[in-house]
């Protein structure tokens, strides 16, 4: 591996970012001091805009540092190779490499795992130019570029480079859409990678889901204060099912002062612990209710948490393989998918997806008001809040007018939006401003201070075809496919 070619990128814009804060400090100063203040300005204002700009410049000023720090580890461990005699035995050149990262452990003060986890990522990173290219210009963070070096692990060089064009190449074949990877928050980043991962990774979903099936568990760690964390390493679409059904419970049990009982987070784990210990006490109201209070699991009304399966339309029929999309968890594997839709499981809805582009084509449904499809198409288009870098992907979000209908506000996609309730009372309490919606693409925002951020597209990509199925036989299949399912 060479040194990264960047390091002179990073240490310009180090310089450059170092002098915009030096000239906001002054400003700063001087409008504290009522020095040169115009008669038209807003001291107040200016002094909470210098602020937010001088946080935007101190996060990218930190990606320049995590750049530099980045090519230093991976250029220390490097020169240390080269330094090894070519005739070292491979003992010699394991042993020559621990000590590079030892004393990097020193010298950063981490433990020696941690080090040596930070020198894999930092050459990850660095050997992908367009992504350390983004970290050494600040447009993204180094949690950004962790995720990079995270989601290539296991990948072939080829098949990383192709993530890496995907969503750092504007001039790639198949560039992301929506907004850019340091617009994102890093979970969001995430869960794009990830979902892009998963369906371009050389070995199938399938075979990797055995593997992780097989690999299932329970872990046990204690915590301060006396308490401590269980989790479940699960098959997704059971783990998905068993937290529907504790949240679905945890809402029927909550009673009608809420401010008097238990939170929804409360209560999740007060079911699981009664499920797993065989009691239905540990349901009861904490209040004086006292044991006429207790209700079971059995008696407590459960509504129904909708979730949807995005199935590709080969990959239901069984002509490929191509993960399905499970709503709030992520790429699956297609006989899951299969399973779930020809099993008729309560509270999952089928979404076909068009094989020319990946655009949403019908829901599959129980019922239909079309207030309620109307919903099922937002979520799927939006996939969690809209509002910038939240993630709240709960079936309990709203579907807003982005108009209000006071103000002439339309009922149709182009104007409906998902939003936490959260964020829903901030948009009608501040002047955050969606932008409209479209027909497969959430809105984007605009902050009170007119600052402008993308919205995050969910980018689907083409279906895959069955193999032997030649372009003109598609055009056919695809017009047959698409008639047949808006008919």
């Amino acid at each position: 591996m060479g040194i990264s070619g960047g390091d002179g990128v990073a240490t310009e814009g180090l310089h450059a970012a170092v002098a915009a804060l030096d000239s906001l400090g002054r400003e700063d100063a001087f409008l504290a001091a009522g020095v040169g203040v115009g008669a038209g300005v807003d001291v107040l204002q200016r002094r909470y805009e210098i602020r937010l700009e001088r946080l935007e410049l101190t996060a990218r000023l930190e990606a320049q540092l995590a750049a530099v720090k980045a090519s230093d580890a991976a250029g220390a461990v490097w020169f240390q190779q080269a330094m090894t005699p070519p005739d070292a035995s491979v003992h010699d050149r394991t042993y020559a490499e621990m000590s590079a990262i030892e004393e990097i452990a020193g010298v950063l003060t981490l433990s020696s795992a941690a080090a040596g986890a930070f020198v894999e990522q930092s050459r990850r990173v660095c050997a992908l130019p367009p992504a350390f290219e983004a970290l050494s210009t600040g447009a993204m963070s180094w949690q950004h570029a962790r995720i990079v070096a995270d989601e290539t692990e296991g990948l072939t060089p080829d098949a990383a480079q192709a993530l890496v064009a995907h969503f750092f190449d504007p001039d790639a074949a198949n560039p992301a859409r929506g907004a850019a990877p340091g617009d994102l928050a890093p979970s969001r980043f995430r869960a794009r990678a990830r979902a892009w991962r998963e369906r371009h990774h050389p070995e199938s979903i399938g075979k990797r889901h055995a593997k992780g099936a097989a690999d299932r568990r329970m872990e046990y760690t204690p915590d301060r204060d006396g308490m401590a964390w269980l989790s479940l390493y699960l098959p997704g679409d059971t783990a998905c099912a068993i937290w529907n059904r504790t949240t679905a419970t945890a809402r029927g049990l909550q009673g009608p002062d809420e401010t008097r009982t238990r939170t929804l987070t409360q209560l999740r784990p007060d079911i699981a612990a009664s499920l797993l210990l065989g009691t239905g006490k540990a349901l009861a109201g904490e209040s004086e209710a006292g044991p006429a209070g207790v209700i079971a699991i059995g008696k407590v009304p459960a509504p129904r948490a909708d979730v949807l399966v995005t199935v590709p339309v080969f990959s239901l029929l069984g002509l490929t393989d191509e993960p399905a999309v499970l709503d709030g968890f992520g790429p699956v594997p297609a006989s899951m998918a299969r399973k779930l839709v020809a099993d008729g499981a309560d509270s999952f809805y089928r979404v076909l997806v068009d094989p020319r582009d990946g655009a949403p084509l019908e829901i599959g449904r129980q019922n239909y008001r079309i207030t309620e499809t109307i919903k099922r198409w937002i979520r799927m288009r939006d996939g969690k809040c809209t509002f910038p870098g939240c993630t709240n992907r709960t079936p309990d979000n709203d579907t807003d007018h982005l108009t209000a209908w006071k103000h002439g506000g339309t009922t149709n996609v182009s104007n409906l939006a998902q939003l936490c309730p959260r964020h829903h009372r901030l948009k009608h309490n501040s002047q955050w401003t969606p932008d409209p919606a479209a027909r497969n693409e959430p809105p984007g925002w605009t902050s009170p201070t007119g600052r402008h951020y993308k919205p995050e597209h969910p980018d689907p990509q083409p279906t895959h075809w069955p193999p032997g199925v030649l372009p003109r036989q598609r055009s056919i299949l695809e017009e047959a496919l698409v008639l047949r399912l808006a008919g």
